[in-house]
């Protein structure tokens, strides 16, 4: 077999900045928070039809958003469909942690 030379190269924390996405920490805090959904859902053991109850949306609608279709989705929204499923969201403002400059972050507290 041949040898291919492969490099390596760290990625910065956010998959999306490192494939050039626009708004990139816009999409990853997106992401984070599909996935505390997701988790929400999992833990509850729920099918995605008592979860689009839950939720006010389709079942399909709740299928494409736990496949990581959110783009039409805005964190407001996101927000909202946590708290539909018993979840408190505090937003917190703060001075930056680094010299670059401020960043978005999610935090989950306690289990899903």
């Amino acid at each position: 077999m041949k040898s291919k030379n492969t490099t390596i190269e760290r990625g910065s924390g956010n998959v999306f900045a490192d494939l050039g996405f626009p708004d990139a920490d816009n999409h990853l805090v997106k992401a984070e928070l599909v996935s505390r959904i997701d988790d929400i859902v999992r833990d509850r053991g729920i099918t995605q039809t008592e979860a689009a109850r839950l939720l006010g949306l389709s079942q399909p609608d709740v299928s494409r958003l736990l496949r990581g279709d959110f783009r039409e989705y805005s964190l407001d929204r996101l927000f909202r469909l946590l708290t539909a499923l018993g979840r408190d969201v505090d937003i917190v403002v703060r001075q930056p942690r680094s010299t670059e400059g401020g960043e978005l972050r999610i935090v989950a507290a306690g289990s899903a």
